[in-house]
């Protein structure tokens, strides 16, 4: 009985079809042996640092203050640069957000060697703090002001102001526009009090109150002087009717008319 068993197991593992399966197995094991050191391969060779090298920077947008060599510069002082399969784009986009006047950056890569940069500038509305620059929404950012193309308002405030300040600017900017006037610098002291100083050189104090009410008080004052207001240094508007004016010495007013 038992041997009888064991000559019907040889029959059934010499038979062809038990035979072909186990070729096919042993097949189908080389092939996937043999996939998967290609793959390794492949990845090797392309996560390799000698090879498929970033080298080539292509630079869009729409660009008035932003070079390609401001972008060469950033990207060149990272530690390290990776190759085309290695190199993190969030570390690329986040050195290339510092550069200044940069609002925006999209970075691609594109085989085999290039970085494709698409970038957005921010757009100046004003000075900010003498040193810095606010876009149109009141967003504070690094740029170059001595590139500056055209002449820009300064206005001054603390920490957290900017959208304050630049709110108030433009409220008032068509008021004085009326009387021929122009405001060069507005200013939020740490007191939170209002301070102008207008294109012919007079400066406004406004205190913290009634602004609306301060500056109508002005334009009437100011429509009463006449061409006496040559000889106004500031207006005080901080009372709760009138003003007090500063007025230029005389000498200094004839030394500014000599010099014109």
């Amino acid at each position: 009985m038992i041997k009888s068993a064991l000559n019907e197991g040889r029959r059934i593992s010499d038979s062809p079809v038990v035979k072909e399966h186990a070729i096919g197995g042993t097949f189908l094991l080389i092939v996937a042996v043999l996939i998967g050191s290609i793959i390794y391969s492949t990845l090797s060779w392309m996560w390799d640092d000698q090879r498929l090298p970033l080298s080539k920077i292509v630079l869009q947008g729409e660009l008035d203050y932003v070079a390609a060599q401001d972008i060469q510069k950033v990207i060149g002082r990272l530690d390290h640069i990776g190759t085309f399969m290695s190199q993190d784009i969030n570390v690329l986009q986040n050195a290339v957000q510092q550069v200044p006047w940069v609002e925006h950056a999209s970075i691609r890569k594109q085989w085999p060697d290039t970085i494709k940069i698409f970038l957005t500038e921010y757009h100046a509305a004003a000075i900010w703090n003498g040193n810095e620059l606010i876009n149109d929404k009141g967003v504070v950012f690094n740029g170059d002001i001595g590139r500056l193309k055209g002449d820009y308002v300064k206005l001054y405030g603390p920490k957290g102001t900017s959208k304050q300040v630049l709110s108030v600017w433009r409220e008032m900017t068509p008021q004085f526009k009326q009387i021929g006037l122009k405001i060069t610098s507005l200013v939020l002291n740490e007191r939170r009090a209002w301070q102008i100083i207008l294109d012919n050189g007079i400066r406004l104090e406004l205190g913290k109150e009634s602004l609306n009410e301060r500056i109508a008080r002005f334009f009437a004052l100011y429509r009463r002087l006449g061409n006496d207001t040559e000889k106004v240094s500031y207006i005080d508007l901080r009372y709760d009717t009138g003003a007090a004016v500063g007025w230029f010495p005389e000498q200094e007013l004839e030394q500014e008319n000599s010099d014109d």
